[in-house]
Order: structure tokens, then sequence, then C-alpha cells
């Protein structure tokens, strides 16, 4: 058992989206600004060579969702929670714990789009393929937020009916005010997802069916933010 002595204000918040995007080499891509939506966290991947510094390959972007965006009270924004979910949210934590802590307790009482919009940087294009980076978004998603509908065994266990690359059909994606050509996949039940080629990047999305009614499947390059030397988004390299 390992027993820390620093008290939890001393934990530093995880990294912003703005301080992922200011040190990834390619630009990162979100969806458009819209009520429904509202940035939540961000989940990088990296790799490292010999070792060495870690160099992020990929960030994917959650949102909260509001089902009623004019009217955050509504009960119709609440998220679908266990009692067992909800007592332990309405339970006051054991010991005092970090501003973003609480905050990011709180927000579990709304839906997340998690990891819903991922860029991820060409490092191999023969073998990092637009239309492999979709299909293993796709896949990754229905592993780990569909478990209880499409995962057999246990832990981690097998995926029923994955998505491959014969799933793919041709589309045109909004980028930056502009249709793209690209790619979805409209045959899973449970997601649908669009991704498109930009050459140094991959932009792919996936969206749980249910709460496509909510969300404009239109996206945009982040800007890059300067942000200070000493900001948690300096723990990144790039």
């Amino acid at each position: 058992m390992y027993i820390s002595d620093r008290e939890p204000d001393d934990f530093p918040p995880p990294p912003t989206v703005d301080e992922v995007a200011s040190v990834f080499t390619v630009p990162v891509m979100s969806f458009i600004p819209q009520p429904s939506l509202e940035e939540r966290g961000v989940v990088t991947t990296g790799s490292s060579s010999n070792g060495g510094e870690m160099t992020l390959d990929s960030v994917a972007i959650s949102y909260t969702l509001w089902r009623n965006p004019l009217d955050h009270t509504d009960p119709a924004n609440l998220a679908d929670l266990s009692d067992f979910e909800r007592e332990a949210l309405d339970t006051a934590p054991v010991s005092p714990q970090p501003d973003w802590f609480m905050e990011q307790r709180e927000l579990m009482r709304y839906p997340m789009l998690g990891e819903a919009v991922m860029t991820t940087r060409v490092r191999d294009a023969e073998w990092q393929t637009p239309e492999s980076t979709l299909v293993g978004h796709v896949n990754y998603i229905l592993m780990n937020q569909f478990r209880e509908q499409r995962v057999v065994g246990g832990f981690p266990g097998v995926l029923d009916s994955p998505v491959t690359e014969r799933h793919i059909e041709p589309a045109t994606v909004p980028i930056d005010e502009v249709e793209v050509p690209g790619m979805r996949i409209d045959t899973d039940p449970h997601v649908y997802a669009v991704g498109a080629d930009l050459g140094d990047r991959i932009l792919t999305a996936v969206i749980a069916r249910d709460d496509l009614s909510h969300v404009t499947l239109a996206f945009v390059t982040r800007a890059k933010l300067p942000l200070a030397p000493d900001s948690a988004g300096s723990a990144f390299t790039d």
C-alpha cells in the first residue's frame, strides 16, 4: 500500500485542453462551439523512444452534454445514474479535496461525450491510415463506454461485433466551415462516427446515437493559445 504525506491541495489539476493543445505539434480539432456542449476534459496518448521524453500521439476531447442548454437546472440534463452512484455524489468527501476535484465530481451528475473528438498525429502513413484510425476510435469507445451492451466475458473481455474498415463509407465532414471529403460509419447500433484525413493529422469523432439529436457534427481547428511557462501543459513534450 502506498501512503502519501501530501495534502490533497498539493495535487495539481489535470491539464486543460488549452494546455495540451499548446504543446501538440499539430492543431487540435474540436466540435464547433454550440450551446449543448461544454469541454470537460482531455485524454492523451503518447510514446517515447528508448525511454526518452514522452511525445503526444493523440488528443481526445470529452464534453458535458446539456440536453436543455437554456436551463442547466432542468432535470432533463441529469445523467442516468444508479442509486449507488447518486448517493455517492450526494455524500461529502471524508477529507478536504481540491476545488478542481470537486468541480469534476459535480460534473459527474451530467452526461458526458467521453473522448468524442480525437486528433491523431500521423507518424507513419503506411500503417496509420485514416480508416484504421477511425475504426480504432470506434471500437475503443464501444469497448469502454458500452461494456454492458457489447463486451463479452470477464475483464477486459471481447468486443461483440466490432466495426471494421468494410463498414466505412465516403462522406463529407464540415471542418472550419468547409465541406471536407471524409468518411463515416453509420452501421453500428450504438454509435455514429465520422473522420477525415487532414494531411498531418487525422480527425475522428464518435458519438452515441442517443446523443446525436443534441449535437451538431461540425468541427473547427482549435486555436493554440500561449500559456505561462509554469503551466501544467509544460509537463508534456511534443
